[in-house]
């Protein structure tokens, strides 16, 4: 896969990945910009998610960054610089809310588990793109906010994610105040599943992604999906989906072979299927 666009000064990739085992690693590339989320930047996320939902070779995603900060959120200099459009920059802002939430929903339904390594600060649309992750490990060192308010832009977007990870009143105050949130009040509040000391945040979110891709990658893809479909439905609902779903992950070649390892106590042999 080639996801390594070169960024505007065409001497560095905005996004770059690699791979450990059968772990793809996603590194926002512009420390200079905070990585914040040039329309370019969107644009190689976007198509990054698309082919690693067809990679086989792949069973879970890391995404890091380079730079002193994982992302700042969208780049304010290039939306200001639309200003002097005919329509004030209207369609253009449009465009970028519309790409960048079209790609975050993509981490939602991208087949295999996404986890964020945050080894510094994350707000705004940073925040919204660590919220996204199915699970993120950060470092002490990290920090998150949704300071839009300060700017007169409240971060409605970033909402959304947000307030899909942590309490009500915790996503308003943040959202209200613009005021950061430490590595470990964030974990407290379930934004972040686990916090490491500075420089040991990327081998311990490899670590967390190794631990989920021994799983069966069928059975990781049914759980996913179902995870995120049943949270918008009524409790009834939700049941008589979930009920359907684990009858038909039953039938599944892993699962009988899940179940027959557990009783003759050995390891599943995982046919992904």
């Amino acid at each position: 896969m080639n996801v390594q666009t070169r960024a505007a000064d065409a001497t560095a990739p905005v996004l770059t990945q690699e791979r450990d085992g059968e772990i793809a690693i996603l590194t926002l590339n512009r420390p200079r910009a905070r990585n914040s989320l040039s329309e370019e930047l969107l644009k190689v996320l976007a198509a990054a998610w698309t082919e690693l939902a067809a990679d086989k070779g792949v069973r879970a995603v890391v995404l890091a960054a380079d730079g002193p900060a994982f992302c700042a959120g969208h780049d304010l200099k290039e939306l200001t610089s639309r200003r002097g459009d005919p329509d004030g920059g209207r369609e253009y802002f449009r465009h970028i809310m519309t790409t960048c939430s079209g790609m975050m929903q993509q981490i939602v339904t991208l087949p295999k588990p996404v986890i964020a390594c945050v080894q510094g600060v994350a707000t705004a649309a940073g925040c919204q793109l660590v919220a996204s992750c199915d699970l993120a490990v950060a470092s002490t060192n990290a920090q998150f906010a949704t300071p839009g308010v300060d700017i007169g832009l409240f971060c409605s977007t970033p909402m959304v994610a947000l307030s899909r990870n942590v309490p009500r009143k915790v996503a308003m105050e943040m959202l209200l105040t613009g005021e950061m949130l430490p590595a470990e009040r964030a974990a407290q509040m379930g934004l972040v599943n686990r916090v490491v000391q500075p420089g040991e945040e990327r081998d311990a979110a490899l670590a967390l992604a190794r631990q989920v891709a021994s799983k069966s990658s069928y059975t990781l893809k049914v759980g996913k999906e179902a995870f995120y479909r049943q949270l918008e439905m009524g409790l009834a609902d939700a049941y008589a989906y979930a009920s359907e779903v684990m009858t038909e992950n039953m039938m599944a070649r892993d699962a009988e072979e899940g179940i027959c390892a557990f009783i003759e106590k050995r390891e599943p042999k995982w046919e992904d299927r």
